[in-house]
């Protein structure tokens, strides 16, 4: 991962033109503009409260555009893109090449922003001690390979391990399957999932045999703008790319090991986009990628991903 990222500005051009055309009702219907009107869009809802404090402002700033989110599971949210339901969603991957090719051949043309990049946590219940994970571990309990906790931490008393993530759709769910698994489906019969993440938090809370694999985001005290202090109710994994876990080798998804490359579970967040009106859905992403937009990233515990961020600009502790 970069160490530096630049500000793109060219945005204020396609505002002042889409501004330029006014607000008239266009042959689909619509009548926003970029920096008016009203739509809906579609979000993973894994990533519900960055978006929620990113409209807080925008709605603040824009006082005659209202955008609303319609929070669901990744495989929702592309649907709702294709089926034009929707031009605006926000998830952790890119088009597809059969997504392109399909909105190509309708004579659209998608794009994708790059906006910031969340660390996957690990939680576990507040009374497991065993809070440091490799990899690889990881990997042969999500192929079922390892199916108890005593396979991993020797002499442990609390059974098979529980994993249990925010939804069987959720970009969450993608990231372990192609990311770590190479493709392959995830086969541990001890792998659950629930409707939402605070059902994942709440499920983990309450179950001293479970790990939970979340966004980031979910995990900051609102209270703390150093992002350092964690949900009080669970315990957050330190994660290592090493052979052995040990605490020298391993990491939490902290902003600054999220810059500096050290934590392993990382993915990225984009905007993608069917608006070849360059309406309220592209004022809205646009304004997440603005340095305002990049600066509530930063305040949400993930990694902004424009702006000139060196490890001065961010906060650790180990």
């Amino acid at each position: 991962m970069k160490k530096t990222f630049f500000y793109i500005f060219g945005t204020i051009v396609v505002s002042a033109f889409v501004a330029a055309c006014g607000g008239s009702q266009s042959k689909d219907g619509r009548t926003d503009t970029y920096s008016s009107g009203a739509i809906t869009f579609a979000s993973d809802e894994s990533f519900s409260p960055l978006i929620d404090q990113e409209m807080m402002v925008f709605h603040s700033i824009y006082k005659d555009a209202k955008v609303t989110p319609i929070y669901t599971d990744d495989s929702t949210a592309m649907r709702m893109l294709l089926d034009d339901s929707v031009q605006l969603v926000i998830t952790a991957r890119q088009f597809s090449k059969e997504e392109e090719k399909y909105f190509t051949s309708r004579e659209f043309i998608p794009r994708q922003i790059l906006l910031a990049y969340d660390g996957l946590a690990l939680i576990v219940n507040k009374s497991n001690t065993d809070t440091c994970i490799t990899v690889n571990d990881l990997k042969r309990i999500l192929t079922g390979e390892v199916t108890k906790w005593s396979e991993i931490y020797p002499g442990s008393k609390r059974g098979d391990i529980q994993v249990v993530f925010d939804n069987r759709n959720s970009s969450t769910v993608r990231y372990a399957s192609d990311s770590l698994l190479g493709g392959k489906p995830i086969e541990s019969p001890y792998v659950t999932a629930t409707n939402k993440t605070a059902d994942v938090i709440d499920f983990v809370e309450k179950n001293p045999n479970a790990i939970g694999i979340i966004g980031s985001n979910w995990l900051n005290d609102k209270r703390d703008t150093t992002n350092l202090t964690w949900n009080k109710n669970i315990n957050v994994m330190l994660v290592s790319r090493q052979e052995v876990a040990k605490p020298i080798n391993s990491r939490k998804p902290y902003q600054y090991y999220l810059l500096t490359g050290e934590y392993p579970l990382v993915r990225s967040i984009y905007a993608l986009l069917n608006d070849p009106r360059n309406g309220l859905p592209w004022g809205f992403a646009h304004f997440i990628e603005s340095p305002k937009g990049q600066l509530i990233i930063m305040k949400s515990a993930l990694l902004p991903a424009y702006g000139n961020i060196t490890v001065k600009d961010v906060n650790v502790k180990d």
